[in-house]
């Protein structure tokens, strides 16, 4: 099925990160938010990494990414996918992010699963320069034993990069 990405970039002049996913999921483009899957582990991360609580509305979460300094959006644009299978996606068209890099201070993005690194690395980085640093998947497919620990110790990199 094609999907075409409609969530726009959260960032701002003050953004100095910026993490990519792949494409929204179907509950993500359903809720017309980031991470929206109920058991997705994006927030809850964050949450932990920053000793800090988020509301579960899209205003206190855009508040907090703002507050810390943290641009997000997806690399692909559009994709055939099947539901929300990165492992099927082909026909991909990424998103330009010169408008979010000219009018920001990022200097480091992070990928969030291994979709996201792969096409980020095919797709953006001859443009952008900016070398991308891999974050694992935080998405209910990726549920392996251990998971949760694994992402606060990754995650937890960010914060080396907003000082």
């Amino acid at each position: 099925m094609k999907v075409n990405h409609t969530l726009k970039p959260i960032y701002d002049k003050n953004s100095k990160i910026l993490i990519l996913g792949s494409i929204p999921s179907i509950a993500s483009r359903d809720a017309n938010f980031y991470y929206a899957h109920p058991q997705n582990r994006f927030w809850k991360t964050l949450e932990k990494i920053f000793n800090e609580n988020i509301d579960n509305d899209i205003d206190s979460k855009i508040e907090f990414l703002y507050k810390h300094n943290i641009a997000l959006f997806d690399v692909i644009k559009s994709c055939d996918i099947n539901s929300s299978s990165d492992s099927s996606i082909k026909n991909v068209i990424p998103n330009d992010l010169t408008k979010i890099l000219k009018n920001s201070k990022i200097d480091t993005i992070f990928t969030t699963g291994k979709k996201a690194y792969t096409l980020y690395n095919k797709y953006i980085y001859p443009k952008t320069n900016i070398e991308a640093i891999y974050l694992p998947s935080t998405s209910p497919a990726n549920s392996k034993k251990g998971i949760e620990n694994i992402l606060i110790e990754e995650y937890s990199k960010i914060k080396d990069y907003l000082n």
